[in-house]
């Protein structure tokens, strides 16, 4: 029988069967084989965290990778047994709006593939900033959101691009993607970055903790700009706002995902569905590191061990891959 995940209520996960779900009109059966728990969001959702406004049950997950089971009427495109990148929930079965859906490239491996959503997630900062060939950037929160957009900052000609962690061996990851300079929180950071002609000019917080964003703040450089990434669960305190930010001629940017325009990409501003493509098409290139990022693989009927570690919140625990065939 069909499973999915269920969230009951706060902090009780749960594997329910389903009917099996058909295909309607310009809609595709898919059935999953690869999904991916996104730590940040997932984690809060299923505790119940500031900002996130849950209702229960809810069926988490938006990163999904499968292979075609069935078209409904009106589709043209794909074809049954077509591999496709969907954000569809944690579940066996799931059906899509063909239009919503993207085809893997050929080669691509799909536990590689499955961190197409979290490539795009990390893009709204890169995209927002205007990164300029040359430019510092210094990437605050090294979970899967901060690597993929350390990653991409590279990518868009960032010089250098150094990570900040309280986590050590999130670093060493860091480091294997790419990282030029790491760096652990201090109160004394910005006046030694300053001492050294080396404060950056893009700053971008993927934490999605409340008081990083201050830092952030701080380790600007003067007339840089401040990518807020990470959803922060709860109030950032202490904002001296004349200090950190109208002084210093600071641009404070939202790169929540939601900003997205919807129907057609312009510079700075790609569709969804777009980024979508680019995220698969740079896995492809193999232009992005991934296979360090996966610390965890489990079997469908195992998923509750990957919400146990969310909610012990085990920093080794980044890129959880959950296999569904």
């Amino acid at each position: 029988m069909p499973q999915r995940v269920v969230v009951l209520e706060p902090n009780v996960v749960a594997l329910e069967t389903m009917p099996m779900p058909q295909a309607g009109h310009g809609q595709l059966l898919i059935e999953t084989t690869h999904s991916l728990v996104s730590p940040g969001t997932e984690r809060a959702f299923f505790m119940g965290l500031p900002n996130t406004n849950a209702s229960y049950p809810l069926y988490p997950g938006y990163s999904n990778i499968g292979r075609v089971l069935a078209l409904g009427e009106g589709v043209t495109g794909f074809c049954v047994g077509d591999r496709v990148a969907s954000t569809a929930a944690h579940a066996s079965h799931v059906v899509v709006d063909a239009q919503k859906c993207l085809p893997l490239p050929d080669g691509l491996d799909e536990a590689h593939a499955v961190f197409f959503n979290l490539i795009a997630i990390a893009m709204q900062a890169v995209r927002k900033t205007r990164i300029e060939l040359g430019e510092s950037v210094l990437v605050l929160g090294m979970g899967l959101i901060g690597l993929f957009a350390l990653q991409l900052a590279k990518l868009n000609g960032g010089l250098p691009v150094a990570a900040l962690d309280q986590d050590p061996k999130r670093l060493d990851v860091a480091r294997a993607c790419g990282a030029d300079q790491t760096y652990t929180p201090s109160d004394t950071l910005a006046e030694e970055l300053a001492a050294q002609g080396t404060r950056p000019q893009v700053v971008i917080e993927a934490t999605g903790a409340p008081a990083p964003i201050l830092q952030a703040f701080q380790l600007a450089a003067p007339r840089g700009r401040v990518a807020l990434l990470g959803s922060a669960r709860g109030e950032t305190e202490r904002v001296n706002f004349y200090r950190d930010i109208h002084r210093k001629g600071l641009t404070v940017i939202g790169a929540h995902e939601i900003t997205r325009p919807q129907h057609e990409s312009f510079a700075g501003w790609w569709t969804q569905h777009d980024e979508h493509r680019v995220a698969l098409s740079l896995l492809a290139h193999q232009r992005l590191t991934v296979q360090p990022l996966i610390t965890h693989r489990f079997a469908a009927t195992d998923f509750a061990q990957a919400y146990h570690l969310l909610k012990a919140w085990d920093t080794q625990a980044m890129g959880m891959v959950i296999t569904w065939t």
